[in-house]
Order: structure tokens, then C-alpha cells, then sequence
């Protein structure tokens, strides 16, 4: 009796000090399947987490024996990823897009004027303004003019947004508003001329004049944008964002919403080069805080392939004499890297067509040594003559993609520039082979928000139709690893923020996503499908469905 009494004093003595031993969790997350994305691409069932950071994973029965949480969240064997990165997009453009009638799903330029006229009937206000039309899409794929936006709305200014952001079309009162005449801009491409007046279509520094001309919201109006752009982003795993492209202003805006709790996103802000940017931000250096980098510049180096903008070695093939527009010279891009290059700061270039990409390379090599680990970046790099891919590897330079760029345009690139060019178009895997990684994104809101489409679409090299059903130039396609850790731990790397997001491991951010379909192994039409269950950041819900 008193050996048996002794042995269970033991049992409680041991199961007490067990218990003393368990460190303390936040919350628990069992009976899943957790993608690590680490560097062995590591798979557990369990993880813990402590003030924000990932502090153990292993299988259930080692997180529950060592550890203790008041949240013990079973995952019922869903699959749990490290919160989804898009390394380029425009997440402030998207947030004021609830001021713009959307344009996006017309299929006629008739169409997009009923979109207008019912807009303007239901929101009116001192601007007219409408984003994503694409003359792609419709039977005539010709430029509209302005004629009949003039006629509807002679005195309302009207400016439509391109789906790329690289054209706008504006009526004449948006015009006369600008200053704009025919004779005060010369002998450029930017502005379509007939007949000595403007047809209300300009592309590149002047669709940029004519869109930040349409007057932005304020206050609580744009902190209400804000949240609720991020709350989107958030209902499809999104945990951080690269904005490419902000001024001053806007990222002190930013910078003020993470202070006051308001925003939980994290912002990778690439500053616009102008004057103000370059004195406040560029020349004092980089500055890293919990939720904002501004340590990158992005620069524009031609237009877009929809609309004849992106700059080409030869000319395009369905506008013969047309090689598109370069929108910097090699000079001032110059410029730009070498302040960029004493201040450590990333240069994040545009660059669509061959021919740009080229003259970007070519620069980039005159700062750049071998090796380096700079990651200055080459965004988009949709067409790449062959004897230029070499360059990415040989002076580490980052070719920063958007798979859903090339199921969008696959319908019509080939027009554009003819099939011998287009295999050397979005060619993505020989692109991931020059430096052994590669960040991925959307260009949202050229493209949706969502990362699972953008998965799919680097793995399928397909539509959301399935078309074509056997891929899109397949042979440029990734696997399902290469394509998760591009949008986790490569989009993070692209951002020199790997050592505290893009991978679940002991330290770092517990940003995670879970998803109620394993996009790892399901077959690939199932992909699209996948929706997200909860979404967290630094260990607390910010999403769940």
C-alpha cells in the first residue's frame, strides 16, 4: 500500500513538473498541415506562438508536452501557409478605387459609357472618373476618342483609367482644365492627335497628369478607403504589400495608421523619385519600422504592352514603325541609381518591352559587381531578349513578376508581337534560374488581389476559365514549391524583409494564413478555388470567414 501510495505521489510530482516546464503560448495551432516555406521547406502539424512571433512548430503531441496556451485553435487538418506577400502592387491606387465607376467588365466602348452615365446618376460629384476599361476586350481592340464622352458630359471632367494604368482617355472639359493645347506639346507619342486637336487619349506623363488631377479624398473618408482596401486584402491571406510607387504625403498617411492601430497591413513603400521624396527619404537613407520599409525607389523605364506603350527592339508586330515609348532616358536613371547606390537604397524599375529591359539591365551592370546583394529589381520584365536573361544572374539582379500578366494577355500578346517574340515573353522558369529565386505579385488593381489566382496561374499557366487547357507556354511554368515561396518567403526577400516575415520559423512574425483547401497537393483546376479560413498578423485574427 505505501509503495503504491509513493508511486502515485511520484506520477502527480512528475506531472507537475511537466506541467512547470510547458512554456507559456499565446495560442496553439494543432492538427494542421503547416507549410513552413523555410528553407528545407519543413512541413509540421503544430505551432506555437508568443507576443506576435512564431515560437516553436513540430507534431501535436511535442508543441501540447511543451507548451501552454489559453487559445488552442484546431485547425481540423487544414492547410496553414506564412502570410502571402505581393511583392508589387498599388494598394493605396486600390484603396481610392471606391471613387472610380469601374470599367473593368465592359465589353464595348458602349458599354463603358452606360457604366459612366449610371455612375455619374448614383455618385455625382465635381469629377467623373473611371478605371479598367481595355479596348482588348472589345470586337473593334481600337483606341476610343472622346467624342461622345464630349456629348454626354460637356461640362463634367471626365478621366477613364486604362486597365494598366498607362493611358487614360479624358474629355475636353478635363482638357481645358489641364492647360494642355496642341501646340504646347510637340512632336510627342504621349498625346493621339487628329486632325489638329487632341482625341482625348494620352499615355504615360500625361495619363499621369490627367489622374492626379481627379482630387483625392480626405480624413476619415480615406481611412475608411484604407481599412477597408486592407480588410480585402486580408479576406485573401494577404499579410504585406510592396506599393510601388508612393510620395511623401501618402506614406506619412501610412506611417499615421500604423501608429494609431488603424492598419494592420504591411507596407513595403517604393517612393516615387521626385524632388520632395528624394530630399526627405532617399538622401537620409533607409528607415525600417515594424510595418514600414521605405528603403527602394521605383523608376519607369517604358509604358505597357496593351497599349503599345512597353519600348521594343523591333516594332510591333500589329503596328508596324511603332517600337512603343521609353520614358526615361538611360541618363537620368543614371542618376537616380547612383544616389540610390550610396544611400543603400533598392532601385525598382519598370520595364516591359525588350528594349527597356535591356537599357535597364545595361545601367543597372555599370553600379552593380557580381554577387552583389543590392536586389535591385527589374518590375514586370515581361519581354527579355535571350541574350539579355544572362544579365539577371550574372549581376544579381531581381526580375520581379506578375504570373496573372500572362494569363491576362495571352489572348492578344502574340499580336502584338508576333510568335517568334512571344516565347520570349513572361518566361518566368528561365528567369527563376538566373539567381535560384523569384518574386511574385499581382499589380493590383491592374490584376485581382488575389494570391491564390496568382499561384495558380504560375503553376497552370492558365485563365480562371482553365483556358487554354495545356498551358500557356508551359514550359515556363513553376512548381508548386517555387510558386509559394515566391509569393512568401522570395516576395519577402524582395523586400529585404526575410528575417522576420515570409516563413513560419522560431522568431519571426507569426503572419499566417490558413486555407481551406490544400493548394499544395489538390489538382490544379481545384486551385482557384481555395478560400481563405482566417488570416493573422503577429498572432491575431485580422480576417476570418
Amino acid at each position: 500500500m505505501i509503495n503504491r501510495l509513493l508511486s502515485i505521489s511520484f506520477i502527480v510530482m512528475v506531472i507537475s513538473s511537466c506541467n512547470r516546464d510547458r512554456s507559456a503560448a499565446d495560442l496553439i495551432i494543432e492538427n494542421a498541415v503547416i507549410y513552413t516555406a523555410d528553407s528545407g521547406f519543413t512541413i509540421y502539424t503544430a505551432m506555437a506562438v508568443s507576443r506576435g512571433k512564431v515560437l516553436a512548430l513540430g507534431d501535436d503531441r511535442y508543441i501540447r508536452e511543451n507548451f501552454d496556451a489559453d487559445s488552442v485553435f484546431n485547425a481540423g487538418g487544414r492547410a496553414v501557409f506564412p502570410g502571402f506577400i505581393d511583392a508589387h502592387c498599388h494598394f493605396y491606387g486600390y484603396a481610392l478605387q471606391k471613387q472610380y465607376a469601374d470599367l473593368s467588365y465592359a465589353n464595348s466602348f458602349e458599354q463603358v459609357l452606360e457604366i459612366l452615365q449610371k455612375h455619374n446618376e448614383e455618385y455625382p460629384s465635381a469629377w467623373l472618373a473611371g478605371r479598367g476599361w481595355d479596348q482588348n476586350k472589345w470586337l473593334s481592340r481600337s483606341f476610343p476618342d472622346n467624342e461622345e464622352l464630349n456629348s454626354l458630359f460637356p461640362d463634367l471632367p471626365v478621366v477613364l483609367v486604362r486597365i494598366d494604368g498607362h493611358a487614360v482617355l479624358v474629355n475636353d472639359a478635363a482638357i481645358k482644365l489641364s492647360g494642355l493645347t496642341p501646340d504646347s506639346i510637340p512632336g510627342i507619342k504621349e498625346a493621339f492627335m487628329k486632325d489638329g486637336r487632341f482625341t482625348g487619349l494620352f499615355l504615360e506623363s500625361y495619363a499621369d497628369l490627367f489622374r492626379e488631377m481627379v482630387p483625392v479624398p480626405a480624413g476619415n473618408e480615406l481611412t475608411m478607403m484604407m481599412k477597408e482596401a486592407a480588410l480585402n486584402c486580408h479576406s485573401v491571406g494577404l499579410t504585406m504589400v510592396a506599393d510601388a510607387g508612393l510620395d511623401a504625403t501618402t506614406i506619412d498617411f501610412i506611417d499615421s495608421l500604423h501608429s494609431e492601430n488603424e492598419l494592420k497591413m504591411a507596407v513595403y513603400a517604393m517612393i516615387t523619385p521626385n524632388e520632395e521624396n528624394i530630399n526627405r527619404f532617399l538622401k537620409k537613407g533607409v528607415r525600417v519600422k515594424p510595418k514600414l520599409s521605405i528603403r527602394s525607389v521605383k523608376m519607369y523605364a517604358d509604358g505597357a504592352l496593351g497599349s503599345r506603350g512597353a519600348c521594343l527592339l523591333e516594332p510591333y508586330s500589329d503596328q508596324p514603325g511603332n517600337y512603343g515609348i521609353m520614358t526615361i532616358t538611360p541618363e537620368e536613371l543614371g542618376r537616380i541609381c547612383l544616389m540610390a547606390y550610396d544611400k543603400g537604397f533598392q532601385v525598382n524599375t519598370h520595364a516591359i518591352g525588350d528594349s527597356a529591359v535591356r537599357m535597364v539591365l545595361d545601367v543597372y551592370s555599370n553600379y552593380l559587381l557580381p554577387e552583389n546583394d543590392l536586389r535591385w529589381r527589374v518590375e514586370h520584365a515581361q519581354i527579355v531578349d535571350p541574350d539579355d536573361i544572362g544579365k539577371f544572374g550574372e549581376f544579381a539582379i531581381i526580375p520581379s513578376i506578375q504570373a496573372t500578366h500572362a494569363t491576362s494577355d495571352m489572348g492578344w500578346a502574340g499580336q502584338r508581337l508576333g510568335s517568334k517574340r512571344l516565347k520570349n515573353a513572361y518566361a518566368y522558369r528561365k528567369l527563376l534560374s538566373e539567381n535560384g529565386w523569384i518574386p511574385n505579385g499581382t499589380d493590383f488593381p491592374i490584376e485581382g488581389i488575389s494570391p491564390v489566382n496568382t499561384f495558380y496561374a504560375s503553376v497552370a499557366r492558365r485563365d480562371l476559365k482553365g483556358n487554354p487547357p495545356k498551358g500557356f507556354q508551359r514550359e515556363n511554368a513553376l512548381t508548386r514549391e517555387e510558386a509559394l515561396r515566391s509569393i512568401t518567403i522570395w516576395a519577402a526577400k524582395a523586400c529585404f524583409e526575410e528575417n522576420r516575415r515570409g516563413s513560419l520559423e522560431p522568431g519571426k512574425n507569426a503572419d499566417f494564413v490558413i486555407l481551406d483547401r490544400d493548394i499544395m497537393v489538390v489538382p490544379e483546376k481545384e486551385i482557384p478555388l481555395a478560400k481563405v479560413y482566417a488570416t493573422y498578423i503577429d498572432g491575431l485574427p485580422v480576417y476570418s470567414r
